[in-house]
């Protein structure tokens, strides 16, 4: 009705069925205390709903036009007080404090914006968020399943992820090519005691060939290359520790019984590729394909790289 042309390119498609608005925001359980984050407000339809609920909607969006709409639609009335409108691309800002997020995701951005919102601090109860259906059923997808993924464990390390509803496209203006769903993601509070720049690393090695063994994924030339590189700087840093607390009498008798962590000495015929499958030997997981294993395989298989210096990250 406004007759502004949505940049379907930019992912604006415009979500215009009450039922899937009220709907979505039953399921994020709003409380009137609540600063709410929404990215991709579009012409407010979500937004307006929000407002009448909780204490602050803060509202995302990109394109200055759908600015001007969002404003105008609450220009003059009790709601306009509490939106807060950041013109600009979320995923290029700081995010701010708010208890939880409600939106109709622009689906490009889908995968950068989840990981930016399970690393933003201090943690959100919870995020209720449209995705295309076939990114939603990844997000959830369990080992062994032909979507599971290193978005699916990834993304369930960190939260607990619920897929709550379809939304069929023609509940949307216009309507997009896809098929879309409604996801609940909830953080992990505290999060596992785990370095994620490392677990992602070691992650994306075993999914960019999901079904061979992990023996033959390592076998790449560029995974080799990287891992003895990592382990030669390991090393370098644990000899330099270890040259330190030699020197300091006082604390000889603690680096004798640590000698073992600090000193990494490299054998001049030293191949990392037969460092890498000893460790893939030693806990099991040689054999084993990343698209039947789980969140406590990876963390075991972790352990075992690190504990013989060999890092991710």
């Amino acid at each position: 009705s406004s007759g502004i042309l949505f940049n379907t390119g930019a992912g604006q498609h415009i979500l215009k069925n009450p039922l899937v608005v009220n709907s979505i925001i039953e399921k994020a359980a709003l409380r009137r205390t609540d600063v709410i984050l929404e990215v991709g407000p579009g012409t407010g339809n979500l937004t307006v709903k929000m407002l009448e609920k909780v204490k602050k909607v803060i509202a995302c969006e990109i394109d200055p036009r759908l600015v001007g709409e969002l404003q105008k639609r609450v220009q003059g009335t009790c709601l306009a007080n509490k939106l807060e409108i950041k013109v600009g691309d979320v995923l290029k800002t700081d995010l701010p404090f708010f208890d939880a997020c409600v939106a109709n995701l622009p689906y490009q951005i889908s995968s950068p914006f989840v990981f930016k919102l399970l690393l933003h601090r201090p943690f959100f109860r919870c995020a209720i968020l449209m995705f295309q259906r076939e990114f939603a059923l990844r997000l959830v997808a369990k080992p062994g399943t032909k979507l599971y993924c290193r978005l699916s464990i990834n993304t369930q390390l960190l939260a607990r992820v619920d897929h709550l509803m379809k939304v069929g496209k023609n509940n949307f203006r216009p309507p997009p090519k896809v098929e879309s769903s409604v996801v609940r993601i909830e953080p992990k509070n505290p999060p596992p005691p785990i370095n994620f720049q490392e677990w992602d690393g070691l992650v994306r090695i075993a999914f960019v060939r999901k079904n061979k063994t992990l023996s033959a994924a390592f076998k790449s030339s560029a995974v080799e290359q990287l891992l003895d590189h990592n382990y030669r700087i390991h090393c370098s840093l644990h000899n330099t520790v270890s040259s330190f607390f030699n020197i300091l009498n006082s604390i000889s008798v603690y680096y004798d019984l640590h000698t073992d962590f600090f000193i990494r000495e490299i054998p001049e015929n030293f191949k990392i590729a037969e460092k890498i499958q000893t460790v893939l030997k030693n806990t099991g997981y040689s054999e084993k394909r990343a698209r039947s294993m789980d969140i406590d395989d990876f963390i075991r298989l972790l352990h075992g790289f690190n504990a013989e210096g060999i890092h991710f990250s």
